[in-house]
């Protein structure tokens, strides 16, 4: 055999190789546009996003009103549609950055498939794969067009994301493939039959994996929360308008002004801007750490989350391995130079010892290694583990595609082309082991196994005795085996001859420990799901310190689904290591966590994990895991680093916790507002505020405090239920500071008479209305730090300076005249912040976080 090539493979699988499109052939294609054209990004389009920002409900309302008060004039108080101007720029320029950042990392995590072209293979982007070229497939790649089965060696292809069904296909030459498949054994190669948007399967593939907005609780409850917003402006502009002009008789500009400002602080304008910016600043800051966001709300998803799934190769582990130790076995289930002895083995014991033939015999002459060999002298016992070592070294060789385990075998004894592969049968998760038939340099066939000692022997093997004692010291244990069966049989696994034990030392990750011990203290439950040896992964668990890591659980005594989900779901509760965990399983577990309550992310990068990935509440995929698995992980993480996760969580936390708070601000002032608007239509009175004084208060209370509260660090964990608990805060403090600033205007509108004296009752009921305003944001930004102590210092100096400066109190028309209002003004207002006070702290009785 030479190379890693199909050659000597078994002939009805493999026709001659096809060598491709000519590169006259390709140009022909592309001039006729039949290209694989569909765009698959990871973020929407600068137009969608400039859409989405300028073209919404409010400020088309807010586009209106604006327009309506230039026409009435003057100019203060249409400032509030300049605010709005800026917060859609911003919000703008903030998702354009956060578009740039993910295009640029979609770039590396981008799927290029191995495509041959004239003979000679090599990978391009997808959207260069045109009509007829052939496409080469291996284990874990995914299906970029749909096409047809040229070639195969083993091909087995998992379309349960398309058709639901579980099991994989195994693939002949002529079998279709869909886009959107992904390989779980095998090899093979098809020729694209469509590409573009001919391919339905690519569509839904891409719009599966695509950059979203959707199923995120804080957008949700935010959208809620403005359609509730805009039912209740149209009766209270209605009611303003009404009764300014026709029970008060003001004129029709006057009107409007007192109705635009009763209307326009309803709305929580900023609310979405910071939401939009704070997600934007959390991709931009995940970007600079390799972490590919490839739907949005999954920073908010992580954050939420209270178990995750982690499969140790490739997370808790790297992805290479070493050989360690190679144990050759007497054939009957003992070690020859280790621990085990010489004894009967329990598939053979019944039968007499049959003497050698030539057959069974290299061109050595050394014994059969399946014969019992404790009696042959030491040199013959080191031809023995020669003859293994060319199995070995055979058995690399004839996969095109080696997984991490063989990989190290190949490492560790390279081919020398000696022996011929008549037929192979690649690795699969679901049945544990590879195998390949040989044809050897003296012409004898023979039928190898290689795989999980504790699936390809039955549990009374002594043999797995030994590979207990090893995979208790986190080793990772392969059994190299010789089949008595035609590998194509379905029980090619069943009386094989125990023939070596490949002894692999797995890397653990440095950053591994500091994760799981951050994910424990966040109260988070990390469940290690392997299709390892159980003890094996209880052992590396255990190395990083995982609690519960010293009681694995074996995944075939499960109970199985759908009848016994509570009671797996059970087990999975308890249990914190399964190992011989099946595909299948890895996807019912999931789904068994989250039908107790659970919110759960799951991380892997191998094929065998894609289907658990797409279940999970947050797919979690490794950079340098298969194509599939990062086409449906919610989050890529490019570096391969484990320890970025803590980063993702925090991000999560941040925009959770902070949206949260200022969503009480801007939630806060819509309930007074409401609450003013009807109070002064009951009592028949004009609305104390033009809108120039409530941009004033919005923008120093609520809009630039918001911006910096909603960018800043928050380690909160983050809680259900976001509507309920911003209204069960925003619902009381926008009633008592309503409250407060209409007492005020009512005994203003006592104390002052004579022309002008509503400018001067405004003035007072705008003191009170920031004074308890502020009170509020001091509440929402504890626990204080230096820069939140300063921050609200820095906005109750802007309004003194406000209040002092000639032309500004011009400009807001902003006049406190004599002392006793004003200090009433403050005195009702140092009320009401102590009333706010006891009420929120009764809340967090109530309601602990």
């Amino acid at each position: 055999m030479v190379g890693r090539s199909s050659v000597g493979r078994a002939p009805a699988s493999h026709p001659s190789p096809l060598p491709g499109l000519t590169p006259a052939q390709v140009a022909e294609r592309v001039a006729r546009g039949e290209v694989n054209d569909v765009p698959v990004r990871s973020s929407r389009s600068a137009v969608e996003i400039v859409r989405a920002n300028v073209f919404t409900r409010f400020n088309a309302i807010i586009g209106v009103l604006f327009a309506i008060i230039l026409i009435v004039g003057p100019i203060q108080d249409g400032l509030f549609g300049f605010v709005i101007v800026a917060n859609t720029g911003i919000g703008i320029v903030q998702e354009l950055r956060a578009k740039r950042t993910l295009d640029k990392l979609a770039v590396i995590g981008e799927a290029q498939p191995t495509v041959r072209r004239d003979g000679t293979a090599s990978r391009i982007p997808t959207s260069e794969v045109v009509l007829d070229d052939v496409i080469e497939l291996g284990p874990g790649d995914k299906v970029v067009v749909d096409g047809e089965v040229g070639e195969t060696d083993g091909l087995e292809i998992d379309e349960s994301l398309l058709t639901g069904e579980a099991d994989p296909v195994v693939k002949k030459p002529g079998d279709p493939v869909m886009s959107g498949s992904f390989v779980v054994a095998g090899g093979g190669a098809f020729t694209a039959t469509k590409v573009g948007r001919e391919a339905y399967a690519a569509q839904l593939a891409e719009e599966a994996s695509r950059f979203t907005l959707v199923h995120s609780e804080l957008r949700t409850g935010i959208s809620r929360i403005l359609k509730y917003v805009t039912w209740m402006m149209i009766p209270t502009a209605l009611g303003l308008i009404l009764s300014h002009l026709l029970t008060l008789g003001l004129p029709g500009d006057a009107a409007i002004r007192r109705m635009v400002a009763g209307i326009v602080p309803m709305i929580p304008e900023g609310l979405v801007l910071l939401t939009s910016v704070a997600f934007a600043i959390g991709v931009i800051r995940l970007g600079r750490k390799q972490c590919l966001v490839q739907e949005l709300p999954a920073i908010e998803g992580l954050a939420r989350v209270d178990v995750v799934c982690l499969d140790k190769t490739g997370t808790l582990t790297e992805g290479g391995m070493d050989v360690c130790d190679l144990r050759v076995l007497d054939g009957t289930g003992g070690s020859l130079d280790g621990p085990g002895g010489s004894y009967a083995d329990p598939a053979t014991a019944t039968a007499p010892a049959r003497p050698a033939t030539d057959t069974d015999r290299p061109a050595t002459d050394q014994p059969s290694t399946h014969e019992p060999a404790t009696h042959e002298p030491p040199a013959r016992q080191a031809q023995s583990e020669s003859y293994v070592r060319q199995v070995l070294s055979a058995l690399g060789d004839a996969d095109p595609r080696p997984n991490a385990s063989l990989q190290a075998v190949i490492d560790a004894y390279p081919a020398d082309g000696s022996w011929r592969c008549t037929r192979s049968l690649p690795f699969s998760s679901a049945r544990k082991y590879s195998g390949a038939s040989f044809n050897g340099p003296d012409g004898e066939s023979s039928t190898w196994l290689l795989g999980a000692p504790d699936v390809l022997l039955p549990p009374t093997d002594r043999t797995l005795t030994e590979t207990d004692d090893l995979n208790a010291q986190g080793l990772r244990v392969l059994l190299l085996a010789r089949a008595t069966r035609e590998l194509d049989d379905p029980e090619v696994a069943r009386d094989v001859r125990p023939t070596a034990l490949v002894v692999l030392e797995q890397r653990l990750r440095p950053d591994a420990p500091d994760t799981l011990r951050y994910f424990g203290e966040q109260r988070v439950h990390a469940k290690v799901i392997s299709g390892d040896n159980a003890v094996s992964v209880g052992a590396v668990a255990g190395k990083l310190g995982l609690p519960g890591a010293d009681a694995p659980v074996d995944a075939r005594q499960l109970p199985r689904l759908p009848a016994d989900r509570d009671a797996l779901a059970a087990v999975l509760d308890e249990g914190t290591v399964f190992g011989r965990v099946t595909p299948q399983q890895k996807r019912e577990m999931v789904g068994a966590l989250q039908s107790r309550g659970h919110t759960v992310a799951m991380t892997g990068d191998g094929v065998n994990d894609v289907l658990a990935l797409k279940d999970a509440d947050i797919g979690v995929s490794m950079g340098s895991g298969s194509e599939a698995t990062r086409a449906v992980a919610q989050i890529v993480l490019l570096n391969n680093s484990f320890a970025t996760l803590p980063s993702v969580v925090a991000e999560g936390r941040r925009v959770i916790g902070n949206i949260t708070r200022v969503a009480t601000l801007f939630l806060t002032k819509t309930v007074y507002s409401v609450l003013l608007a009807i109070l002064v239509a009951c009592w028949q009175i004009p609305y104390p505020y033009l809108p120039r004084h409530l941009t004033l208060l919005s923008t120093l209370t609520i809009g630039v405090p918001a911006f910096f509260l909603a960018l800043a660090p928050n380690k909160e964990r983050a809680r259900p239920h976001f509507v309920r608990r911003v209204m069960r805060y925003a619902i009381p403090s926008g009633l008592i500071t309503g409250l407060a600033a209409f007492a005020t205007y009512l005994l203003a509108r006592a104390h002052y008479t004579g022309p002008g004296s509503l400018a001067a009752e405004t003035s007072a009921a705008t003191l009170t209305l920031f004074l308890t305003a502020l009170w509020v944001l001091a509440t929402i930004a504890r626990p204080y730090t230096w820069w939140r102590i300063a921050l609200i210092l820095t906005m109750a100096v802007a309004f003194l300076v406000v209040l002092a400066t000639p032309w500004l109190q011009a400009f807001f028309d902003l006049r406190l005249v004599g002392t006793v209002m004003p200090w009433t003004a403050v005195a009702v207002a140092l009320v009401a912040s102590a009333l706010l006070e006891l009420t929120w702290r009764r809340i967090a009785r109530r309601f602990p976080a």
